[in-house]
């Protein structure tokens, strides 16, 4: 007989960065290299590839953050070309970055979701 595992929150698996199944196990081994297995529920995570999904979608996300952030920092401070080119680089790379995991996190866990026969192949 199979074993059932409680329904998971998208949001509570994808932002904590935890197995879709369980939701206690560590989903990444290192940055952003998917664990091979969940060290609680032994779920099978490497079939898993949510390809360029996340980096798509944070593209356009921060993309908007930040355009709208520099043009209101532009027309109510007027700050030098140069604040901008000193500015705006780091906060693109720390919400790049800052961002990537979980959303990585949470595309899995929607696919997880959604697809569950793709992982549980037995």
């Amino acid at each position: 007989m199979a074993e059932t595992w409680p329904p998971v929150s998208i949001l509570h698996s994808g932002l904590g960065c935890r197995c879709p199944r369980c939701g206690r196990g560590r989903l990444f081994d290192g940055f952003l290299t998917v664990a091979p297995r969940c060290a609680v529920c032994g779920l099978d995570l490497s079939p898993h590839d949510s390809g360029d999904g996340p980096a798509v979608f944070l593209v356009f996300i921060v993309g908007a953050i930040v355009v709208a952030l520099a043009l209101w920092v532009e027309t109510s401070f007027e700050p030098p070309y140069w604040a901008h080119l000193a500015i705006w680089p780091v906060i693109i790379l720390a919400l790049s970055l800052g961002l990537l995991r979980p959303a990585k996190a949470i595309m899995i866990a929607t696919h997880f979701k959604n697809l569950p026969h793709e992982y549980d192949a037995g």
